[in-house]
């Protein structure tokens, strides 16, 4: 029988679904996962200098029974407890971040112990987990010391099944000492590692001197210690600042020799390379700019490194300067490199904020005492439990066959005892549970002695937990012992990165970065450039050999070399710089030049010249205002330019001309020509400039610079025509002029 579907009543909608606009949902959402990121993966917290990962794989490896004394287990054993007990997240990730603890390239003070392929300075990755082995190193050790002894909160894991710690007890300056870096949603941190006894240093002076500045502080750490060496050439100022402000970054250098070898022939040999470089990469860089011609200087480069590194750099010929070849070197590839600084991390609260040098250290010391007083109350807190389970021991000796007589007789003998001796559960409980060879005479001095000493100890962390100076004078003392075993005279410890002076301003030949040829630099009417190799011929028949694209026509052509800078100036005002070595091949129509600079679409290239030092140009826009400009105060470091003539939505840059004479010519488009001198214009680096010319009915087109004795030439055709009776046109500047010679293109160009 068929059902009647139109009395079914329509199923009830789900009970969790919210009636909110979409905006104020999606804002929560991200904000969730903002503060996830900052806090449980990206930021490390300034007590321990632990990601929430990093923490978990040492309190897994410590439960695995993989101390430093002890046989390494898999590393997927490892891997398989963290993600099972503690981060619910991938494996490789998981692995990836124990492989990076194990490296000793990577970690200034390594808290893994690898054995098998844990990756190398090449590059290459580790083997996969189930072939490697791990265990704790000695400073993983100190850094789990006195867990056990209640030194830091506990929460549940993901799942509630475990417990796990909040931070770590950190008897080891483990966040400047090894360092860190991550990216989370809208801040990073980025703190490259530190010598641990310059830190020691440091931590006991600011005990003594708790408002120490930074400038002090920076006497005990003159800056960072990469674990792959090379040399530091910052200035102290700048260490100092950024230092201060938490921000800021550390200019590395590697570290290099000149080897002699025979018949007045050398080679650089570099020894130790920039931080977090790899080594194979660098040397792939470095033969890419060989072949490209980038280092003529150098010859060859080769990779003779073992177990260490051992790069050497083959001159062209032995004449060459070996300061003036590195320093070519270092502008061009990462054998220079810039670490950054950013301070950015979790305080005690877990909110991220930027710390300066001062209050990482004190972050540090605060948490040591914290440990400190937990572990001593911990501990006090066992020693009178222990005591009050010996006072019960020495009651039972000094009334040992009344106790044995209750125990034997009665069948419920605990109450019966703590009646009889006034004892306390526990110690009845301890009573009951004694063994029988505990009855003999000896036992009950060592009773006695052990109380003795426990009162002892009782008595001094009684004292320690009253008085905050003692607190200091132990922290103080276990400094000096973390310095002693990572001093600067141990294997371990010693300083790898020279600190070095800031190099001199070394004036390195352009010859020296860029191999000089001879180009012909051609920039189409419609903005293509390309470079053609070799000078093109003067006459016509050689630029009408030039192919552009249809419907585009020749703009300008300028014979330079590689070594030459390119300036070129647009309608929106600016100038932008182009590298001759940089242009793009003369093999078809060459690229867009809006590709290379930050033109905009609406701008075209109304002049291109090239750069010489103490050149002077004319530049002017179309309502007839100009002045003159340096070439240096034109020449750009940046893809956009430099705004040097000021135009607005009515006006635009239409005239730019080289300084060459005496005598300025202006044209507008009405063709009434305005002769003046050029003393006239004033020298500015940028503005809207003065009136060059009046119009009623037009607008400036042309401007240009010449000596008043010669004559004023212009370009007619393929000729070039000279008048010299310019007595007619001459004026003030700012004047209207008067109609250009006859014969004067129709373009009103000159």
């Amino acid at each position: 029988m068929t059902k009647n579907l139109s009395k079914i009543a329509p199923p009830a909608p789900p009970q969790d679904i919210l009636d909110k606009p979409l905006r104020e949902a999606l804002s929560e959402r991200y904000l969730s996962y903002a503060l996830s990121t900052i806090m449980d993966r990206a930021l490390p917290d300034v007590r321990d200098g632990m990601k929430p990962v990093h923490r978990r794989l040492m309190f897994a490896m410590r439960g695995l029974k993989l101390e430093p004394s002890l046989p390494p287990k898999k590393s997927a054993r490892v891997v398989g407890d963290v993600i099972g007990k503690f981060h619910p997240h991938g494996d490789t990730a998981v692995y990836e971040a124990m492989v990076r603890l194990a490296q000793d390239f990577s970690q200034r003070y390594p808290l893994v112990e690898g054995q098998g392929n844990f990756g190398n300075i090449d590059g290459d990755s580790a083997a996969a987990m189930r072939y490697t082995e791990a265990r704790l190193t000695e400073v993983a050790l100190l850094m789990l010391e006195g867990i056990d002894e209640d030194a830091v909160d506990f929460r549940p894991t993901y799942d509630g099944s475990e417990s796990e710690p909040v931070v770590l007890p950190a008897a080891f300056p483990n966040l400047l000492a090894n360092g860190t870096n991550g990216i989370a949603v809208g801040m990073a941190t980025s703190i490259p590692p530190h010598n641990v006894a310059e830190l020691c240093d440091a931590l006991r002076y600011l005990i003594g001197t708790p408002n120490a500045g930074i400038e002090k502080l920076v006497g005990f750490i003159p800056g960072p210690d990469f674990p792959t060496g090379g040399e530091l050439v910052e200035s102290r100022e700048s260490i100092i600042e950024s230092y201060r402000t938490g921000k800021g970054s550390f200019r590395l250098r590697a570290k290099w020799h000149k080897e002699d070898l025979k018949q007045g022939t050398w080679q650089i040999v570099v020894t130790e390379i920039p931080y977090q470089v790899q080594k194979s990469r660098l040397i792939e860089k470095m033969a890419d700019l060989l072949q490209l011609r980038k280092l003529p200087l150098l010859d060859d480069v080769n990779d003779e490194s073992a177990d260490d590194v051992r790069v050497v750099l083959t001159p062209k010929n032995r004449n060459v300067d070996p300061a003036v070849l590195m320093e070519s070197v270092f502008r061009q590839c990462d054998l220079e490199t810039r670490i950054p600084l950013n301070m950015n991390i979790l305080d005690k609260d877990c909110v991220p904020r930027v710390m300066d040098l001062r209050d990482v250290l004190k972050a540090y010391l605060d948490h040591r005492q914290h440990v400190l007083i937990r572990r001593s109350t911990y501990q006090l807190t066992q020693i009178e439990t222990r005591l009050e389970v010996l006072g019960g021991y020495l009651i039972a000796f000094l009334n040992l066959d009344k106790v044995i007589k209750i125990i034997r007789t009665e069948d419920e003998p605990k109450p019966v005892l703590m009646k009889a001796f006034a004892l306390s559960d526990a110690q009845a409980e301890a009573i009951l549970n004694m063994r029988l060879r505990s009855l003999r005479k000896l036992e009950e001095m060592q009773i006695k002695g052990e109380q003795k000493a426990l009162a002892e100890k009782q008595a001094s962390l009684k004292k320690l937990l009253k008085n905050e100076d003692v607190r200091w004078q132990i922290i103080d003392a276990e400094l000096a012992e973390l310095k002693k075993r990572f001093g600067k005279t141990t294997k371990l410890g010693a300083r790898r990165t020279l600190i070095g002076d800031v190099p001199a301003e070394l004036a390195v030949p352009m010859d020296a970065v860029i191999e000089r040829e001879n180009i012909t630099v051609v920039c189409s009417a419609k903005g293509w450039i390309r470079a053609m190799r070799g000078h093109l011929a003067a006459d016509a028949t050689a630029r009408a050999a030039i192919k552009y694209k249809e419907g585009d026509e020749e703009g300008f052509i300028l014979n330079a070399e590689t070594t030459d800078k390119i300036l070129l100036f647009a309608s929106n005002g600016r100038f932008y710089t182009l590298s001759g070595d940089k242009l793009p091949p003369g093999r078809g129509f060459g690229e867009p030049v809006r590709l290379m600079v930050d033109l905009p679409n609406e701008a075209d290239v109304i002049g291109m010249v090239l750069y010489a030092p103490d050149q002077k140009f004319v530049v002017a826009a179309s309502d007839g205002r100009g002045f003159i400009v340096k070439t240096d105060d034109v020449l750009a470091q940046t893809k956009n330019g430099k705004q040097i003539l000021n135009v607005d939505e009515n006006t635009k840059a239409v005239a730019f001309a080289s300084v060459a004479g005496d005598f300025v010519a202006v044209i507008g488009t009405n063709r009434k020509l305005l002769l003046f001198p050029l003393a006239d214009l004033p020298e500015m680096t940028r503005g809207r400039g003065v009136i060059l010319q009046k119009y009623s009915g037009g607008q400036l087109s042309d401007v240009k610079t010449f000596t008043l004795k010669e004559g004023l030439t212009w370009q007619s055709g393929d000729r070039t025509r000279t008048e010299t009776d310019i007595r007619g046109w001459k004026g003030d500047r700012a004047q209207a002029g008067k109609m250009a010679p006859n014969g004067f293109n129709r373009s009103n160009k000159f």
